[in-house]
């Protein structure tokens, strides 16, 4: 079990056996929290830490994240990043528009101009929002020299490729997902989790 894992797992972000639907309406038996990290900002500092420590050799002058998870990474990334190469790095991040895309305001893109970006995340499903951020980092003339993820839940399907990007991660904690139609928990009548995840939202859809 790599330490990311360990940390989720231990402050209660990682949740198994149980019968979750996740946004996608797919379902399945695991569920990882990712907000249950932020508030605990030692256990928060010190996967930012693993960040930095993976990326102290390369030449990094900005860490961005998506928000909104991706600005706590970006800012306690950038911090150790700074404290490891004895110069300041950048943490910034982008914001979704109108259109969902993942872009840059307040002026944030002059500070990606010309320089060397690590983009950081913290979950992967289908990479789709980390490689809107990497669109607009070049967009903005900036070079992405790395993706970094926290958890890739499906490294099979999340890969460089997927990104546009060159990828890594910190952990794989892999979850399996079923359409309804072929969900082993709904055949088991197993209850549905509506205190976490997209379970209650789902049933009250079911009931209209």
């Amino acid at each position: 079990m790599t330490n990311v894992v360990r940390i989720l797992k231990n402050i209660g972000a990682i949740i198994t056996n149980d019968h979750f639907v996740y946004t996608s309406e797919r379902h399945g038996s695991v569920y990882i929290r990712k907000d249950m990290l932020y508030p605990h900002t030692f256990e928060t500092s010190k996967i930012c830490k693993l960040f930095a420590e993976k990326f102290k050799n390369k030449d990094i002058d900005v860490v961005v994240g998506p928000s909104i998870g991706g600005i706590i990474l970006s800012q306690w990334t950038g911090y150790h990043l700074s404290k490891f190469k004895k110069r300041e790095i950048l943490g910034i991040f982008t914001e979704k528009d109108e259109n969902n895309n993942q872009v840059f305001r307040r002026g944030y893109e002059q500070l990606v101009k010309g320089k060397n970006v690590l983009v950081l995340e913290d979950l992967t499903t289908t990479g789709g929002s980390v490689r809107k951020v990497v669109e607009s980092i070049r967009k903005a003339d900036g070079k992405v020299m790395e993706v970094c993820v926290m958890i890739n839940r499906d490294p099979k399907k999340v890969t460089s490729k997927t990104v546009d990007a060159p990828l890594s991660y910190l952990g794989v904690f892999e979850a399996q997902s079923f359409e309804k139609k072929d969900c082993p928990f709904c055949k088991k009548n197993m209850p549905i989790n509506t205190i976490v995840g997209h379970g209650k939202k789902y049933l009250q859809n079911l009931a209209l």
